[in-house]
């Protein structure tokens, strides 16, 4: 999954929500579960995501949302064999927008 988001230090929780496509509560739900999440609370309250919180954030949409991991499984996923995942998940990354690419060529012709 490809996301668009601007260059920026911190991302509000309703601008990742929009980004992912998916509800606020299950942004908050998984900052619960997953302890490599650790977005900043301002005074407020509002949750601030820094750009390695969003790349973490994709790793577990990649993984529960689109292989179809339980939470559970998608946890000790990230325990057992994170630089793998990463790896892979990187390698993903990058053909999603070298397909992205090559279709805006495609409807430029």
């Amino acid at each position: 999954m490809h996301i668009d988001l601007p260059e920026k230090r911190y991302y509000g929780i309703g601008e990742v929500a929009e980004a992912f496509d998916v509800n606020t509560s299950l942004i908050r739900f998984w900052e619960k579960e997953f302890d490599v999440l650790k977005p900043k609370k301002n005074a407020k309250g509002n949750r601030k995501f820094t750009p390695q919180d969003i790349k973490n954030l994709q790793l577990i949409y990649h993984l529960v949302k689109e292989r179809g991991f339980t939470l559970e499984g998608a946890k000790i996923h990230l325990k057992e064999d994170k630089l793998k995942t990463l790896s892979t998940f990187d390698v993903i990354q990058k053909l999603e927008k070298v397909k992205a690419e090559l279709i805006k060529i495609k409807n430029q012709l």
